[in-house]
């Protein structure tokens, strides 16, 4: 290009300035419209964080960018907007994240309990995809991927600092495909690569119900049943699933919620319900710009029951499950014994735009009944109980190989949680002889 013509084209960008900052000025207008009231530009209290001057310095950026890199096929006003939403949204948290129109549409179609995948529940912590839990029966689990395993690469790509919908998109996929996993775990410091066939993954809810094998002959029966993820169809199963140990004569119970990852925030409510009488707040929301939100019980269990309840946690209980252990501790229904849970208590809007794209942000938090936040801190437990690493995959190995199986006496004793549970409801139970 010529000096004049070179000479012409930044004239042309500097007549077409103004008329950018005015559009872009009167898009955060309209935006305002619909949220909150747009501030005078006047006002000195706003003179330090000040929308329209903010707005005229992403406008000249975004036109000296557009006019000047090397690489114009990349500049439209489409790429440079969506990299600056992508980056505007990664920097707030790690669960805020821009959607182009396909990850969003990706992102309505995993929210069906059904879906092709490796099946793994991610959280990114540092930048760093991390297993929270691998979905029982999925392959993933079957190829021995275990929680805090950190994902470095998937089919030989490099994933350090990518977005959660990015990820969940490289990891699903058509059943029956092959995808390369390279794991580090820190518990070992050892990497390695696990080879992975995409199957059908059908997110299961309630397992396990079961009568513990009593230790004496003639003290009273104590249930066991685990929650694997919260769904759909969880609260009604654990209803039936309550009611059938019931019948057995069960006088108090062992509810597992280890390594479960969470799942619908309803769902956690209703299955909370079942141990509590009827319009009990079990979680509140409350953010900056959110009024406090509450979530209580609605049309729980048809029969009272008031008998003992201890929760089992860990590390990787998450989300819904932190919502229930929480809950049911803070009401005094049940005794929470094991780890620290996970610590994810966020709520994240997702917000569609016009052009079928959209953000998702966090705008609130969950805090329990008493008012502990459950973001970052995780619920703690009334009594710890710390599970070595051997101790703990020995515990998914019998998830996975023996799920449907009584328990024998002795593996209530190679569970240290399990057994501190078992042990306090017997004296419990002893005490109200």
């Amino acid at each position: 290009m010529r000096d004049d013509e070179n000479m012409s084209v930044r004239k042309r960008t500097q007549q077409n300035f103004p008329m950018l900052v005015s559009t872009l000025v009167l898009l955060l207008g309209i935006s305002c419209l619909h949220g909150t009231e747009a501030p005078d530009p006047s006002t000195p209290s706003e003179t330090a964080d000040s929308p329209y001057e903010n707005m005229r310095v992403f406008a000249q950026a975004l036109q000296l960018i557009r006019r000047d890199f090397v690489d114009d096929s990349r500049t439209s006003y489409k790429d440079l907007t969506y990299a600056a939403l992508r980056g505007m949204l990664a920097e707030l948290d790690p669960h805020s994240e821009f959607l182009d129109a396909e990850a969003f549409e990706e992102m309505r179609r995993s929210t069906s309990s059904t879906f092709a995948g490796v099946g793994v529940v991610i959280s990114i912590v540092d930048e760093i995809p991390v297993i929270v839990s691998a979905i029982e029966d999925g392959p993933a689990a079957k190829a021995g991927i275990l929680p805090d395993d950190q994902i470095l690469r998937i089919n030989g790509k490099t994933i350090a600092a990518s977005t959660h919908s990015g990820i969940s998109k490289l990891l699903r996929g058509e059943a029956g495909a092959k995808v390369t996993l390279t794991i580090f775990r820190p518990s070992t410091q050892k990497k390695e690569d696990y080879t992975i066939v995409r199957e059908m993954i059908k997110v299961p809810s309630v397992k396990n119900a079961q009568i513990l094998p009593r230790r004496v002959e003639g003290e009273p029966k104590i249930g066991y049943v685990r929650i694997l993820q919260f769904g759909d169809p969880t609260a009604s199963e654990l209803d039936k699933a309550l009611t059938s140990l019931e019948e057995q004569g069960m006088k108090a119970l062992i509810v597992d919620l280890r390594f479960n990852p969470g799942g619908l925030l309803n769902s956690a409510i209703d299955a909370s319900g079942l141990f509590v009488p009827d319009d009990t707040l079990v979680v509140y929301t409350s953010g900056r710009n959110s009024p406090r939100q509450e979530y209580r019980t609605s049309g729980g269990s048809t029969k009272p029951r008031d008998y003992p309840v201890v929760l089992l946690v860990n590390h990787a209980s998450a989300s819904g499950a932190e919502i229930m252990a929480g809950a049911l501790k803070d009401l005094g229904r049940a005794l929470v014994v094991g780890e620290t849970t996970f610590g994810k208590g966020s709520v994240q809007s997702i917000v569609a735009l016009p052009d079928g794209s959209a953000i998702r942000y966090t705008s609130a938090k969950y805090f329990t009944p008493a008012g502990v936040v459950i973001h970052e801190n995780g619920v703690e437990p009334n009594i710890r109980v710390n599970l070595t690493r051997e101790q703990e995959e020995a515990i998914l190995q019998r998830q996975r190989t023996r799920e449907d199986m009584p328990f024998a006496k002795e593996e209530i004793g190679e569970d240290p949680q399990l057994a501190r549970a078992f042990d306090l409801l017997r004296g419990v139970l002893g005490n109200e002889k």
